[in-house]
């Protein structure tokens, strides 16, 4: 292991060889000392701005896919609040159960006790990855329950995720599950019975307050924000999980997801999908709409030959992207998560963040640079 130390900050790179690398021929140095604009201005105050990133090279040898990582102040004590990127493992967990239910599969159709949609399971899975639907995620989240969520990923050594509360919903019982009514067919329904979930303990990580003060009923609260009740899921365990998805093979089969190749296929088909292509107007819904690294802080359409799968966050000033990157023209893969706060006043929940000018920008170049890092490295 190998330190490089700057007045601001520290970059752990995990490396194996023992001379120096020159900046040309390492990932991190080549992203992080960009002289653009877009990273510079970040990370001359990364500590301020709460950065974590993990770049990991993707190389198959003998048949196996080995993942090399090199981070960036990754720390799994270190809170950040994860938004919808928790909408992955929920998709994954969803499928996993399906599979549990010999009448039930991804098509199935049900809506929830309450609810006016009728829906099925896949199409509340589109939703999630091609626009990212709290609706979607928190009718999936009735179907499972915190308990089973828990259970599933802990069995799978994800032991520092939690989530534990729907999303954007004024509902304050996030420990009881409302029933869902399944279709078997057309004429025949079985309800789910509510599931009383396990009361939600406060986490014990650090930097779970944080700011000057938060908005509560249009009142202004001057203490931090406690996240202390909020979901958790760290930027290793966001990879973990992709890589589970994407490269099921190489990990042990209690580790992996108990799905079919069809579904693992689906999945990756819908983490890559477009808005245009789920049926979603493109004036309201570009292609970048939920695809922050390399095209975040553009309309432009994505080229047909670049594929991301990934799952966004974005919420309380907090931005965060884990993908899987693949450039078939030019036999470029690589994987990226990073997450960057961006609230300036420290004022929480008052909608005022610096999305646009500070954090999708840097993401955004964030992925320019590590692809561009790899296209040279193709190039020599």
């Amino acid at each position: 292991m190998k330190h490089f130390f700057t007045p601001v900050f520290i970059i752990i790179l995990l490396i194996s060889c023992k001379e120096k690398v020159k900046t040309p021929d390492h990932p991190i140095k080549y992203a992080i000392e960009s002289a653009n604009p877009k990273i510079k201005k970040v990370v001359d105050s990364i500590t301020k701005y709460e950065v974590q990133i993990r770049y990991t090279e993707v190389n198959k040898k003998q048949g196996v896919y080995i993942f090399n990582n090199y981070d960036v102040n990754v720390n799994s004590k270190n809170y950040f609040y994860p938004a919808s990127s928790v909408k992955l493992p929920i998709a994954v967990l969803t499928l996993e159960k399906l599979n549990e239910n010999d009448s039930l599969t991804k098509d199935s159709s049900f809506f929830i006790e309450g609810d006016t949609l009728k829906t099925t399971f896949a199409k509340e899975i589109i939703k999630i990855f091609a626009v990212s639907d709290n609706d979607a995620y928190n009718r999936l989240f009735e179907f499972l329950g915190q308990d089973y969520i828990d259970k599933k990923l802990t069995e799978k050594g994800l032991k520092d995720v939690r989530i534990s509360h729907r999303l954007s919903t004024e509902d304050p019982d996030n420990v009881t599950t409302k029933p869902l009514v399944i279709y078997l067919n057309d004429s025949t329904t079985y309800n789910t019975k509510a599931i009383i979930n396990s009361p939600i303990p406060p986490l014990e990580i650090d930097k779970l307050k944080k700011g000057i003060g938060y908005i509560e009923e249009d009142s202004l609260q001057k203490e931090p924000f406690d996240f202390s009740l909020k979901n958790n899921y760290p930027i290793n365990d966001q990879q973990q999980v992709l890589q589970r998805v994407i490269f099921p093979e190489s990990f042990t089969k209690t580790q992996q997801f108990n799905l079919s190749n069809e579904q693992l296929s689906f999945l990756k088909s819908t983490m890559s999908i477009l808005p245009k292509d789920a049926g979603y107007p493109k004036n309201d819904y570009h292609d970048s709409y939920v695809k922050f690294f390399m095209y975040g802080d553009t309309k432009e359409p994505i080229p047909s030959t670049i594929k991301i799968y990934n799952k966004v966050g974005y919420a309380y000033g907090t931005l965060t992207d884990c993908a899987y990157i693949e450039d078939t023209e030019n036999n470029i893969q690589f994987m990226l998560t990073a997450t960057i706060l961006v609230n300036k006043n420290g004022v929480f929940n008052d909608n005022t963040y610096e999305y646009n000018e500070i954090g999708i920008p840097f993401l955004a170049q964030l992925g320019r640079e590590f692809y561009n890092y790899n296209l040279k490295k193709k190039q020599n």
